[in-house]
């Protein structure tokens, strides 16, 4: 349930955490290890093919017990049940949020409304399948009758974060002769540089929006409509090479696509969470369906891990409460996510909008305003670029940074020792932020190098590195459809863990819908003349006039 008899910051289990964040406070992750020797063996846990290595925290058992309890206290496993079962959990939009449900197997039971979902889903399944297999054996061609070569996803957000990431990351599980491109930015540069490329005769295009009507994705589609018409298609030929993923079925008949290429979506699921459904066409396309069904096994894997595991072992729990740990107590207002695999270079563009979007709230889901922090920034880049840029700043800037290290423990492609480098350079990252060096093993290596005594005690300062800062490494044997599945829904349950704590609704994005109708309210004065409105700004308003006399005919 939701918070309702006292202040988040007021509750007893709060308070016990503000203190033991005191008793902390002068202790060194160095002094934690040299406590406990089994520290990394009694911190570590496994499920879903993922191990998570949470031993570099300013954690003892007695803060994770404290952790546990105010998550009991916010209504953790009865909220945690509720989103499962298919309540209604995003209380502003009156729905439930059902991404786990696109991942249960045939035969299984979640009621909207009083209608098991499941049948519903599986049957998309079916015709998502029936689709690729057509592609893939060349029974569904273009209007030349060559068969598809190339798919392009049309979406923006979660229509193409998620699948984006997908498709790069399963890299090694890509049908030979099958290309994905992903086209979000409004900026025609995006849709223009990738129609470059490619031959209409074997061109897929997926329409992916749940209105059909979003700015971006609209627009791009009619640029590759028009493209499509102009090098060799016809009206009649869209039917043949467009689809759509949407709820507008009317609209997407309008535009050319036959109704029978139109594959539906929910409002039970939103944007960021839907990669699991038709809006995984992409990821289907390019890797085939049976990889598909892999990612959603090892999501359902971590679904049922995070329904059952008690605290000390269960990975999104364990992570989200470090991560209101850091937010709340300890005043970071960042977390690093650290992919040591260039395969998932993507996922840190795919966990800002999961989380961002989700968390970045400023009011209960009773209205009021927090008087605590919220969802924190996240960031990253992929191992080992980032040594060499932003990690000095952990290493030696003044603010408190918990990082992510994610690596595989094989990689795909092994190359002489690379995977061992990247490896050691993973670990030689995260001992590094933990243990530092003090200023006397600064001043002590100067002097071993030959220094003299004056110059390594003024060197020596420049060399400390603090360390402390907190990190977690997660493991997988290999990135597969099966473990990238669970890792992306770890990362998802984590999400709605933070939410619960800080009862916020992590399934709306008002703030992301203000742009887009400011947005559609500026346009017709920069394309065709329109009034400003009476709460226009003469800001906005100079610049309107900026862009009309640099455009003008």
């Amino acid at each position: 349930m939701p918070h309702t008899l006292q202040g988040l910051t007021q509750r007893p289990e709060w308070r016990a955490l503000t203190a033991l964040r005191d008793q902390l406070a002068q202790t060194n992750l160095r002094d934690l290890f040299d406590r406990d020797p089994r520290r990394a063996q009694r911190y570590l846990a496994s499920a879903a093919g993922l191990t998570l290595d949470f031993s570099r925290n300013r954690l003892t058992d007695e803060v994770l017990q404290a952790l546990d309890a105010l998550a009991g206290a916010c209504g953790l496993p009865e909220r945690r049940a509720a989103l499962l079962r298919g309540d209604i959990v995003n209380p502003t939009e009156n729905r439930p949020a059902l991404h786990t449900a696109l991942r249960q197997p045939a035969g299984s039971e979640v009621r909207v409304n009083g209608q098991n979902v499941v049948p519903e889903i599986q049957a998309t399944l079916e015709r998502m399948e029936t689709l690729v297999k057509a592609v893939h054996q060349g029974e569904r061609t273009g209007y030349s009758d060559k068969p598809f070569t190339d798919v392009v996803s049309i979406g923006i957000g979660g229509s193409f974060l998620g699948p984006k990431l997908v498709v790069e990351a399963l890299a090694p599980y890509a049908r030979e002769g099958m290309n994905c491109h992903f086209v979000a930015n409004i900026d025609g540069t995006d849709i223009q540089e990738t129609l470059k490329k490619l031959n209409p005769e074997t061109t897929l295009f997926l329409v992916q929006s749940k209105s059909f009507r979003t700015q971006e994705t609209l627009s791009n589609s009619l640029v590759a409509r028009e493209w499509f018409l102009t090098h060799g298609g016809d009206v009649a030929a869209i039917a043949r090479h467009f689809l759509a993923v949407t709820t507008n079925i009317k609209d997407a008949k309008h535009f050319g696509i036959d109704e029978h290429n139109i594959f539906p979506m929910w409002d039970w699921v939103g944007g960021r969470y839907s990669l699991w459904s038709a809006i995984g066409l992409p990821i289907a396309l390019t890797l085939g369906m049976e990889h598909f069904h892999a990612l959603l096994e090892g999501a359902h894997d971590m679904d049922r891990h995070f329904a059952e595991a008690p605290t000390a072992q269960n990975l999104p729990v364990l992570m989200a409460l470090l991560s209101v740990w850091y937010n709340n107590f300890w005043g970071a207002e960042t977390h690093a996510v650290l992919p040591y695999d260039e395969y998932l270079q993507f996922l840190p563009d795919h966990l800002q909008q999961l989380d961002m979007e989700s968390n970045g709230k400023r009011v209960t889901q009773q209205g009021q305003p927090v008087d605590y922090a919220t969802g924190p920034i996240l960031w990253g880049g992929v191992g080992a670029n980032g040594q060499h840029a932003y990690h000095q700043l952990i290493h030696q800037g003044t603010r408190l940074v918990p990082a992510d290290f994610i690596i595989p423990l094989q990689s795909h492609n092994p190359v002489n020792e690379h995977h061992a480098n990247l490896f050691a350079n993973c670990l030689s990252q995260a001992r590094a932020m933990m243990a530092g060096k003090t200023r006397a093993e600064a001043k002590q290596e100067l002097l071993d190098s030959g220094m003299e005594e004056a110059a390594a005690e003024t060197l020596a300062p420049h060399k400390v590195i603090p360390g402390n800062q907190p990190s977690n490494i997660l493991l997988m044997d290999k990135v597969t459809p099966k473990t990238l599945g669970a890792l992306i829904a770890l990362y998802e349950h984590r999400t709605f863990v933070q939410s619960v704590i800080w009862d916020i609704d992590c399934f709306d994005q008002w703030g992301v819908e203000l742009g887009k109708q400011i947005g559609n309210e500026i346009l017709p004065r920069l394309t065709d003349g329109a009034q400003a409105s009476a709460d226009s700004d003469s800001a906005t308003d100079n610049l309107i006039n900026l862009f009309r006399a640099a455009n003008r005919p």
